[in-house]
Protein backbone atom coordinates (compact mmCIF):
# COMPACT_ATOMS: atom_id res chain seq x y z
CA UNK A 1 0.00 0.00 0.00
CA UNK A 2 1.37 3.38 -0.98
CA UNK A 3 1.66 5.56 2.11
CA UNK A 4 2.90 8.99 1.02
CA UNK A 5 4.56 11.08 -1.63
CA UNK A 6 8.15 10.09 -0.90
CA UNK A 7 9.75 12.62 -3.21
CA UNK A 8 9.46 14.64 -6.35
CA UNK A 9 12.47 14.37 -8.65
CA UNK A 10 13.54 17.58 -10.37
CA UNK A 11 16.09 17.59 -13.18
CA UNK A 12 18.44 20.56 -13.15
CA UNK A 13 21.40 21.89 -15.13
CA UNK A 14 23.40 23.01 -12.07
CA UNK A 15 22.84 21.26 -8.75
CA UNK A 16 24.55 23.88 -6.60
CA UNK A 17 22.55 26.75 -8.10
CA UNK A 18 19.30 24.83 -7.78
CA UNK A 19 20.00 23.84 -4.16
CA UNK A 20 20.72 27.50 -3.35
CA UNK A 21 17.41 28.56 -4.93
CA UNK A 22 15.41 26.12 -2.76
CA UNK A 23 17.40 27.07 0.34
CA UNK A 24 17.09 30.83 -0.16
CA UNK A 25 13.49 30.80 -1.39
CA UNK A 26 11.86 28.18 0.82
CA UNK A 27 14.38 27.48 3.57
CA UNK A 28 14.85 23.83 2.56
CA UNK A 29 18.19 22.36 3.62
CA UNK A 30 20.14 19.49 2.11
CA UNK A 31 19.48 16.22 3.93
CA UNK A 32 21.68 13.94 1.79
CA UNK A 33 23.92 14.12 -1.29
CA UNK A 34 25.53 11.48 -3.45
CA UNK A 35 26.90 10.77 -6.90
CA UNK A 36 25.76 7.66 -8.75
CA UNK A 37 28.37 7.05 -11.44
CA UNK A 38 26.44 4.12 -12.92
CA UNK A 39 23.37 6.26 -13.54
CA UNK A 40 25.36 9.41 -14.31
CA UNK A 41 23.74 11.72 -11.76
CA UNK A 42 24.69 13.92 -8.86
CA UNK A 43 21.84 14.50 -6.44
CA UNK A 44 20.77 16.46 -3.40
CA UNK A 45 17.87 15.41 -1.21
CA UNK A 46 16.01 18.27 0.46
CA UNK A 47 13.79 17.13 3.32
CA UNK A 48 10.42 18.83 3.32
CA UNK A 49 8.74 17.20 6.30
CA UNK A 50 8.25 14.06 8.34
CA UNK A 51 5.10 12.02 7.71
CA UNK A 52 2.65 10.25 10.00
CA UNK A 53 3.88 6.80 8.92
CA UNK A 54 7.41 7.46 10.16
CA UNK A 55 8.72 8.40 6.72
CA UNK A 56 9.43 11.76 5.17
CA UNK A 57 8.85 13.74 2.00
CA UNK A 58 11.70 15.18 -0.06
CA UNK A 59 12.64 17.06 -3.17
CA UNK A 60 15.28 15.16 -5.13
CA UNK A 61 17.38 17.47 -7.28
CA UNK A 62 19.16 15.62 -10.09
CA UNK A 63 22.05 16.95 -12.15
CA UNK A 64 23.40 14.71 -14.91
CA UNK A 65 27.14 14.07 -14.76
CA UNK A 66 27.17 13.08 -18.43
CA UNK A 67 24.97 13.88 -21.41
CA UNK A 68 24.21 10.22 -22.22
CA UNK A 69 22.70 9.46 -18.80
CA UNK A 70 18.93 8.97 -18.56
CA UNK A 71 18.51 12.29 -16.73
CA UNK A 72 20.92 14.00 -19.15
CA UNK A 73 18.87 12.84 -22.14
CA UNK A 74 15.63 13.84 -20.45
CA UNK A 75 17.02 17.27 -19.55
CA UNK A 76 18.24 17.88 -23.12
CA UNK A 77 14.78 17.04 -24.47
CA UNK A 78 12.59 18.70 -21.83
CA UNK A 79 14.67 21.27 -19.96
CA UNK A 80 14.72 21.75 -16.23
CA UNK A 81 11.67 20.72 -14.25
CA UNK A 82 9.73 17.90 -12.66
CA UNK A 83 11.17 14.58 -13.83
CA UNK A 84 9.21 12.07 -11.72
CA UNK A 85 7.08 11.50 -8.65
CA UNK A 86 7.85 8.79 -6.11
CA UNK A 87 5.46 7.11 -3.71
CA UNK A 88 6.65 5.51 -0.48
CA UNK A 89 5.67 1.95 0.33
CA UNK A 90 6.62 -0.62 2.93
CA UNK A 91 6.69 -3.30 0.19
CA UNK A 92 8.04 -2.18 -3.19
CA UNK A 93 7.99 -5.79 -4.47
CA UNK A 94 4.37 -6.40 -3.53
CA UNK A 95 3.09 -3.04 -4.73
CA UNK A 96 5.00 -3.33 -8.02
CA UNK A 97 3.44 -6.77 -8.58
CA UNK A 98 -0.05 -5.45 -7.75
CA UNK A 99 0.35 -2.55 -10.19
CA UNK A 100 1.73 -4.89 -12.87
CA UNK A 101 -1.35 -7.10 -12.40
CA UNK A 102 -3.48 -4.04 -13.22
CA UNK A 103 -1.74 -3.65 -16.59
CA UNK A 104 0.87 -1.01 -15.74
CA UNK A 105 4.36 -1.69 -17.05
CA UNK A 106 6.99 -1.92 -14.31
CA UNK A 107 10.35 -0.93 -15.75
CA UNK A 108 12.57 -3.21 -13.64
CA UNK A 109 12.04 -6.96 -13.24
CA UNK A 110 13.51 -6.68 -9.75
CA UNK A 111 13.73 -3.49 -7.66
CA UNK A 112 17.13 -1.77 -7.67
CA UNK A 113 19.08 0.03 -5.00
CA UNK A 114 18.45 3.77 -4.69
CA UNK A 115 19.73 6.50 -2.39
CA UNK A 116 20.71 5.57 1.12
CA UNK A 117 20.09 1.89 0.40
CA UNK A 118 16.42 2.21 -0.53
CA UNK A 119 14.75 -0.26 -2.94
CA UNK A 120 13.15 1.29 -6.00
CA UNK A 121 11.34 0.57 -9.22
CA UNK A 122 9.68 2.73 -11.85
CA UNK A 123 6.37 2.59 -13.67
CA UNK A 124 6.16 3.45 -17.36
CA UNK A 125 4.95 7.03 -17.89
CA UNK A 126 2.77 6.01 -20.85
CA UNK A 127 0.77 3.84 -18.45
CA UNK A 128 0.61 6.59 -15.78
CA UNK A 129 -0.89 9.48 -17.77
CA UNK A 130 2.51 10.82 -18.81
CA UNK A 131 4.10 10.74 -15.36
CA UNK A 132 7.25 8.73 -14.69
CA UNK A 133 6.33 7.16 -11.35
CA UNK A 134 8.68 5.57 -8.83
CA UNK A 135 7.93 3.24 -5.92
CA UNK A 136 10.33 3.45 -2.96
CA UNK A 137 10.92 1.33 0.14
CA UNK A 138 13.32 2.84 2.67
CA UNK A 139 16.35 0.86 3.76
CA UNK A 140 15.67 -1.09 6.98
CA UNK A 141 18.31 0.83 8.92
CA UNK A 142 16.81 4.20 8.00
CA UNK A 143 14.21 5.67 10.30
CA UNK A 144 12.76 7.67 7.46
CA UNK A 145 11.96 7.10 3.86
CA UNK A 146 14.91 7.24 1.51
CA UNK A 147 14.33 8.58 -1.94
CA UNK A 148 15.95 7.01 -4.91
CA UNK A 149 19.08 8.31 -6.51
CA UNK A 150 18.43 7.49 -10.12
CA UNK A 151 15.75 7.46 -12.74
CA UNK A 152 15.48 5.54 -15.99
CA UNK A 153 15.15 7.28 -19.31
CA UNK A 154 11.59 7.43 -20.49
CA UNK A 155 12.74 6.86 -24.05
CA UNK A 156 14.66 3.66 -23.39
CA UNK A 157 11.63 1.58 -22.41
Amino acid sequence: MLTRIDHIGIACENLDTTVEFYRATYGFEVFHTEVNEEQGVREAMLKINDTSDGGASYLQLLEPTRADSAVGKWLAKNGEGVHHIAFGTADVDGDAAAVRDKGVRVLYDEPRTGSMGSRITFLHPKDCHGVLTELVTAAPHEGTSAPASTSPSTTEH
